[in-house]
């Protein structure tokens, strides 16, 4: 039948060394056994060194990429990633309004995981004030959840409360990914998941020390995104990205001189 197959979108940008973003999501998608498509917000021009330089997509072109995905196919589930700047974060929430795309996954990208920042702060209003309030998942990193919170997570019981924070700004559910201290004895990563219904847990993996994770948080919430899309709880679909994606760390593979991708190929 037309358009029986579970059908997600990615909203962001993408990289030219295939590692995060666009990339990463739709390898992600195809590993988790949905078709995936792509709204494309900015273009990219990195390698393993870093950004070198990103474009822009017009905010006219991301309204016809909305229009005409949206007269065609039954999209279950979408997902955001690097939005650049608040007329582009603008443009998305009103075009997200339009449409039905399911359900909604943000990984507001912000900061590394090292904390170098990705988007403007004056842009960080707009990303609390407009797109967080219609999330049905945010996936914040340890240093976009201190921004998002407006607080420092200096123990267990900081991110608890930063995730609360988060998810009085609007976000149903919210996952806020631990600290990795590169180069340090550090031995697990803890993650903290806030459902919708003021349930929390914790979720903890196995650190692993390495230079490839490029795509880390792109592919998880494209796992979230795909999961949802199939029809499984938000726990169901986090802890699945969870384990998925720590796998793709944990048997790295050797592209790239610096910053490396994860191994998606893990995935399958």
């Amino acid at each position: 039948m037309t358009n029986e197959f579970p059908q997600v979108v990615t909203i962001a940008g993408t990289d030219s060394d295939g590692s995060a973003g666009v990339p990463a999501d739709l390898i992600s998608f195809f590993a988790t056994g949905v078709h995936g498509m792509a709204i494309l917000t900015a273009a990219v021009a990195g390698n393993s060194y870093g950004i070198h330089q990103a474009h822009h997509v017009p905010v006219g072109f991301i309204n016809n990429q909305f229009d005409a995905l949206a007269s065609d196919f039954h999209i279950k589930a979408a997902k955001t990633g690097m939005l650049t700047d608040a007329t582009v974060i603008h443009t998305v929430v009103e075009n997200l309004k339009k449409v039905d795309f399911g359900y909604l996954v943000v990984d507001p990208v912000i900061s590394t995981k090292h904390g170098a920042m990705l988007l403007e702060l004056d842009a960080v209003d707009f990303l609390k004030r407009e797109l967080i309030p219609i999330a049905d998942v945010i996936t914040p990193n340890f240093y976009e959840a201190e921004i998002l919170a407006d607080c420092k997570i200096m123990t267990a019981s900081n991110q608890i409360a930063a995730a609360r924070r988060i998810q009085q700004l609007g976000a149903k559910n919210v996952l806020i990914k631990g600290a990795h201290a590169v180069g340090s004895d550090q031995v697990e990563v803890k993650d903290y998941v806030l459902l919708e219904d003021g349930t929390g847990l914790w979720l903890s993996g196995t650190y692993v020390d390495t230079e490839h994770i490029n795509g880390t948080g792109d592919t998880l919430s494209a796992i979230i995104t795909a999961e949802l899309a199939k029809g499984a709880t938000v726990l169901a679909a986090i802890q699945r990205a969870k384990e998925l994606t720590l796998a793709a760390i944990q048997n790295e593979i050797a592209v790239g001189h610096k910053f490396g991708p994860i191994n998606h190929w893990e995935l399958l």
